[in-house]
């Protein structure tokens, strides 16, 4: 157990903006650079935490071992297990829930499937940080989860006959994920029916794209963007490129279950639509800015706009929708957002784990602290509570996106 003690802090830093869930089955993230502030002597104080590992702690560890392996009436778990709980344990006592600890294992998965394919079931979820309930917010089409009748609003509560007990949403993927072709039997709470269920479901390799869009009547212009990831961005502008070729007068960007991503990406989004100022910018707990992401660009599009958002558009989403927002460039139209506006910093240690920690709030342009409180929509309209468990809503029955496209007809 003597590891415990010895591990160092690598020098990559990357910041988290997201609900505390990853999709699909991932966590979604943002390379920055700056001090980690870890341990004795760094920066940002100490927080009150200035723990220090001394021979009792080791020697009293290495009793509670012997007496396990002594007395312990099941089988223990191996060495190495017991030895990545103390290191969860550790981060579980800040009594926050987005602060955890990664085993090598969990933040492999997490870095490399930011970008191009992943191999899963074909699902985004979102997992609620006061109960740990883990919600099924999109399944993806063509995928095994479709296939197998999963469905939105679907509470995950069991893996191969193994009940969730408050884990951490990057520990769950670990019992979801694997080969291609092979199947894993998800148990969940269908809310609609009151019923549980368990599917098997094939993993299959899914591909990543973020960005969908289509010209709609009135040379509207739709773009839905799932997530923020490193491509997210590039996709975006192509889309608006080719819908501007087609002839396009206005736009929607639907972020209705975008669960967030990179910060760079959504400033980057932003940075199409504002001229000069503000995108949005970071706070530590002493009220001092971390960063600040300003406008650059300095060519932006103005155009008649709606966002479309929803109780599960959260973190970048909300940066995007804040902005725009903030500087008039759109009407946002639907139901509050999520509220999270505080930002996690994923620092890797030198054994392959990592441990993520909140270290921040964000604020919107105008200074709007948004966390718990989510961005309240201009035009406020509640899809019908049948169609939230829908896959896909059809089109004559989105309401929300019918509301929009009446607000960019009238105002053309």
């Amino acid at each position: 157990m003597k590891k415990i003690f010895k591990l160092s802090v690598a020098l990559t830093l990357v910041t988290i903006l997201c609900t505390g869930c990853f999709s699909p089955y991932k966590l979604l993230q943002n390379t920055s650079s700056g001090n980690s502030g870890w341990g004795n002597g760094g920066s940002g104080g100490s927080n009150g935490m200035d723990f220090e590992y001394t021979e009792d702690v080791e020697e009293k560890i290495e009793t509670i071992n012997e007496i396990i392996d002594e007395k312990f009436y099941f089988e223990a778990s191996d060495d190495e297990e017991r030895e990545e709980y103390l290191y969860k344990g550790l981060m579980e006592s800040l009594d926050d829930p987005y602060s955890v600890y990664y085993t090598a294992e969990e933040y492999t998965e997490m870095m490399d499937t930011s970008t191009g394919s992943y191999q899963g079931i074909g699902v985004s979820v979102q997992q609620n940080m006061e109960t740990m309930t883990i919600t099924v917010i999109r399944v993806f089409q063509g995928s095994g989860a479709e296939e197998a009748g999963l469905l939105p609003k679907d509470i995950v509560i069991g893996v191969d006959g193994r009940e969730l007990n408050g884990e951490e949403v990057s520990e769950v993927v670990t019992w979801i994920k694997g080969e291609p072709g092979t199947t894993v039997d998800v148990t969940v709470y269908r809310p609609s029916t009151d019923e549980e269920i368990t599917l098997t479901i094939e993993r299959r390799t899914i591909e990543n794209s973020t960005v969908s869009y289509r010209m709609e009547e009135n040379n509207i212009g739709y773009i839905e963007v799932t997530e923020f990831y490193e491509k997210t961005s590039e996709q975006f502008e192509l889309a608006i490129e080719d819908l501007q070729a087609q002839g396009m007068k206005a736009l929607i960007v639907d972020l209705r279950n975008n669960p967030g991503g990179y910060v760079n990406v959504v400033v980057e989004m932003c940075d199409l639509f504002i001229e000069d100022g503000t995108i949005v910018y970071t706070e530590d707990k002493d009220g001092n800015i971390i960063d600040q992401y300003n406008a650059v660009d300095r060519n932006s599009l103005d155009i008649p706009m709606v966002v479309l958002v929803n109780g599960d558009s959260a973190s970048a989403s909300e940066i995007f929708s804040g902005c725009m927002k903030d500087y008039g460039k759109a009407t946002i139209v639907g139901t509050t957002t999520f509220g999270k506006g505080i930002v996690q910093q994923v620092i890797p240690l030198n054994d392959g784990s990592a441990v993520k920690l909140t270290i921040a709030k964000y604020f919107t342009p105008n200074g709007n602290d948004i966390h718990e409180i989510g961005i309240e929509p201009d035009v406020v309209v509640e899809l019908p509570e049948e169609l939230l468990y829908e896959p896909v809503i059809p089109r004559d029955q989105d309401v929300q996106l019918q509301k929009a496209i009446e607000l960019l007809t009238v105002g053309s």
